[in-house]
């Protein structure tokens, strides 16, 4: 396809409340969007960095910038067939994984719409739905986040991730797994200990966890694959791996036993695909990350998790779980899938966000033209 015209968006998307863990809190999800035309045709693409750079090195203005000063103007008038020739044409700018991700992400919900596909059915994903867990970030109280997990539990989640930082560590854990028992629990720590803390970690292999994400700090692979050895409990990798090439480091290097692939992170659904795919090979399981993203973003997210080796349940979210309004009028909604668990059905075509709200959300836009 030739990219005919670019335009960009920075918005920030009010939450309903602050989305806290080990990094920090989030009032609203700073997130770049983008529409992407070819020939007449048009479809529109996101990724969520958030508003400042702690999850990872990127954050929603700079991502922005990146864009709008270096890899927009690069592809804009181009003929690009394909994910890897977009991202042999950006290849010349070294990281900025989720600015990359704004035009990629764009460029596959473009192709599906030229070639009147699903998102899915364009990937290879072999699923119709899917497998949601549920979420619970930092809270108030011990008791708040009792009685969230409860309604997680009565509607019958497969899984419940919770986040995990000091001052909201083991007794917190501790009371969790008292309550429940039987339930299937993960934690997130968000790069929040250091290898020092291990006997932190032995500890939590009582605790029969499903998986301990993302312990060590966010560009570490060595000191995980250390921590690895010390504990029975699967290590997953999310901020560290951000790059193909990272995943076969983390891979080689035996650091986890699952890896989370966020699109944004990873530099948009053509990495997403070859990361996955390596790690079927190397049988390491994995499972898509959500980054709070609209309705746009969350339904690229669902249908890469319809490829076969995503075997943990994701981290996709109905709209109204986060906003009281999503950025688009085709929210994201929970589902059951065939067993009767909580599942999300992607969408048919990538939903466009509503003009008003995206007018009244922007901070800042860009557009470009062949």
């Amino acid at each position: 396809m030739k990219i005919d015209r670019i335009e960009i968006f920075h918005v920030a998307m009010p939450l309903i409340y602050p989305w806290k863990t080990a990094y920090g809190e989030d009032a609203e999800i700073h997130s770049v969007l983008c529409r992407m035309d070819s020939e007449g045709i048009s479809a529109w693409g996101e990724a969520a960095p958030l508003a400042a750079p702690c999850y990872s090195s990127e954050w929603g203005g700079g991502v922005f910038e990146v864009v709008k000063q270096w890899l927009a103007p690069t592809i804009i008038g181009q003929t690009l067939n394909s994910g890897i020739e977009l991202q042999d044409a950006l290849s010349t700018y070294k990281g900025n994984p989720f600015a990359k991700a704004v035009l990629d992400n764009t460029w596959w919900s473009l192709q599906s719409a030229i070639e009147n596909k699903s998102l899915q059915e364009l990937i290879g994903g072999s699923r119709s739905c899917v497998p949601v867990g549920a979420d619970f970030g930092i809270m108030d109280s011990i008791d708040d986040l009792l009685c969230s997990i409860q309604g997680a539990v009565a509607q019958n989640f497969r899984r419940i991730k919770l986040k995990y930082r000091p001052g909201w560590d083991e007794p917190m854990l501790k009371a969790v797994r008292e309550n429940f028992p039987d339930a299937v629990f993960h934690i997130d720590c968000n790069s929040g200990y250091r290898i020092k803390d291990h006997q932190c970690f032995q500890r939590l292999d009582a605790y029969n966890l499903a998986m301990i994400e993302q312990p060590l700090n966010h560009d570490d692979l060595l000191d995980h694959s250390e921590l690895a050895k010390q504990i029975k409990t699967p290590i997953c990798l999310d901020e560290s791996i951000s790059s193909k090439a990272l995943a076969a480091q983390a891979i080689a290097l035996r650091a986890c036993g699952y890896i989370n692939i966020k699109p944004g992170r990873v530099g948009g659904i053509t990495n997403a695909i070859a990361i996955h795919d390596l790690c079927q090979v190397a049988e390491i399981p994995c499972w898509v990350g959500g980054m709070l993203e609209s309705a746009t973003g969350s339904a690229i997210c669902a249908a890469l998790a319809t490829l076969p080796n995503f075997l943990y349940p994701a981290d996709i979210f109905p709209s109204e779980r986060y906003y009281r309004c999503d950025l688009s009028d085709d929210p994201i909604t929970l589902a059951r899938d065939e067993q009767g668990k909580p599942a999300i059905h992607p969408p048919a075509t990538i939903p466009s966000p509503n003009l008003n709200r995206l007018k009244q959300w922007t901070i800042q836009s860009a557009l470009f033209r062949a």
